[in-house]
């Protein structure tokens, strides 16, 4: 296999998730988090002589996307708003579905209120990435990521409930 289809793998294969967590960067802009995307891929192909394999490949991706997203909303001190066309994508019942908004608008808020790093923790927890790969990501212990993220999930969940 020639390094382009490999590379053409690798894509195919992590760019929905990597996707996903720039969304939850970018609070839901779809221009943004594409933008990133982009961003961390050409990264992963011109650094893709220093990956040495100590770490999963989707680790080494993870972090690169993490220290994108951080590094662009440090750089421009971004105050990204909601992109509420996200929320009209769902067919619900008109009850259910301005209960759904109203929650997703909620849970977008209380991520934002968290720190740079609880932020990251959450958003790869929520994209189903194994606790062993956001732990290694991140550096920290599992056993201390476990804590954090029971903590960070309380936090939400207080967040959502009390509207703050």
């Amino acid at each position: 296999m020639n390094i382009e289809s490999e590379f053409s793998t690798i894509y195919n294969m992590h760019s929905p998730k990597v996707y996903r967590l720039c969304l939850g960067y970018a609070s839901g802009d779809s221009e943004l988090a594409k933008e990133w995307l982009q961003e961390t891929f050409i990264k992963v192909w011109n650094h893709r002589q220093s990956f040495k394999g100590n770490s999963a490949v989707e680790t080494w991706i993870y972090r690169i996307a993490v220290n994108i997203c951080l590094s662009d909303l440090r750089r421009a001190k971004r105050n990204i708003p909601i992109n509420e066309s996200i929320l009209e994508d769902h067919e619900y019942s008109e009850q259910n579905s301005t209960s759904t908004e109203q929650n997703i608008r909620k849970m977008y808020h209380c991520i934002d209120q968290l720190t740079e790093q609880n932020k990251a923790l959450i958003l790869l927890e929520l994209e189903d990435i194994p606790q062993s790969a956001i732990a290694e990501t991140v550096g920290l212990a599992h056993g201390t990521l476990r804590t954090r993220l029971s903590r960070i999930r309380k936090a939400l969940l207080k967040c959502i409930k009390n509207g703050k």
